[in-house]
């Protein structure tokens, strides 16, 4: 077994999108190539309802998936088909937008005012990107979850796992999409295929990452002394760690345990052209996109 190295750890930051929703961004838009077939992830963690509650009112989705994974508070969304419904905590929605769809969303916190979530953005490839538009609704409860001998527990989203399959299916890039939590102290080998890209975002407690047999933290700048200067600290909330080649993840949880999205596809290798929420393969589709927008011919098969 090879242990993936470590070839970069960031902090999501702090954005505005929708109508006025704050949220944090750990990649997305530009050059996502290291990171595909996935395009996008944003974290919707806040506490103040008044910058989550405008929400994301409706926008086009086109040749991509949409994967929101809601941990506390709950989602309204609908679409231009009619299809409506909310999502609770633990629940998940993988929308295949295909050839088009309109999409809204709008937040609503738990009894506190507490929100949390993820989306993730998945490419299709270019012979999908027209397809029908797909709903695959998830309630928590159908979403299995093992817990190993040593106190490891993975909820598996999408793909196979120690002998288990997530709910979600039919899904182009044979993603894994795994919700792991590592106990305090332990260290653990999570297996992820050499022909995979991975990536994992830490969102509770901390730990390190290791390549090969060195333990890699984030590297952050600290005023000591009236100096800056740069340590390695355990990777942290809100950590995104982006992994080389190998065939296993290893993680050293903190003293507080650690927990973190797994995720990893294969890649597509394609041309990407963005505009927003529609991803081509070239400007020339993109240009046809927008001009099916203005001239109300975006929906197809109605």
């Amino acid at each position: 077994m090879s242990i993936r190295p470590v070839k970069r750890i960031v902090q999501s930051k702090p954005t505005i999108e929708g109508a006025g929703v704050k949220l944090r961004r750990a990649f997305g838009f530009g050059d996502t190539g290291e990171f595909d077939p996935f395009l996008l992830f944003d974290d919707f963690r806040n506490d103040r309802p008044d910058d989550y509650r405008a929400g994301f009112p409706w926008h086009p989705h086109r040749g991509i998936e949409t994967i929101t994974y809601v941990l506390a508070g709950t989602v309204d969304h609908g679409d231009s088909l009619g299809n409506r419904g909310t999502l609770g905590s633990g629940d998940v929605q993988w929308m295949t937008a295909g050839s088009g769809i309109l999409h809204q969303e709008m937040p609503q916190g738990d009894p506190r005012g507490r929100m949390h979530g993820f989306q993730l953005w998945a490419n299709l490839p270019a012979s999908l990107k027209m397809t029908a538009p797909r709903y695959q609704d998830i309630a928590s409860a159908d979403v299995p979850e093992i817990i190993d001998d040593d106190g490891t527990c993975v909820r598996i989203i999408c793909g196979d796992f120690w002998g288990k399959r997530g709910p979600v299916d039919g899904i182009a890039a044979d993603p894994r999409y795994l919700d792991v939590w590592v106990p305090a102290g332990l260290r653990k080998s999570l297996p992820v295929e050499t022909n995979r890209h991975a990536f994992a975002y830490v969102f509770e407690g901390s730990g390190t990452f290791r390549a090969a047999s060195r333990p890699f933290g984030v590297l952050t700048e600290r005023e000591i002394d009236d100096r800056e200067i740069q340590i390695r600290e355990q990777t942290g909330n809100r950590s995104l760690v982006l992994f080389d080649s190998g065939d296993e993840v290893t993680v050293q949880a903190g003293k507080e345990g650690i927990r973190f999205l797994l995720v990893s596809g294969k890649p597509i290798a394609e041309p990407v052209a963005w505009y927003g929420p529609i991803v081509m393969n070239t400007q020339a589709e993109l240009q046809q996109a927008v001009a099916e927008l203005r001239d109300g011919t975006f929906i197809k098969g109605r």
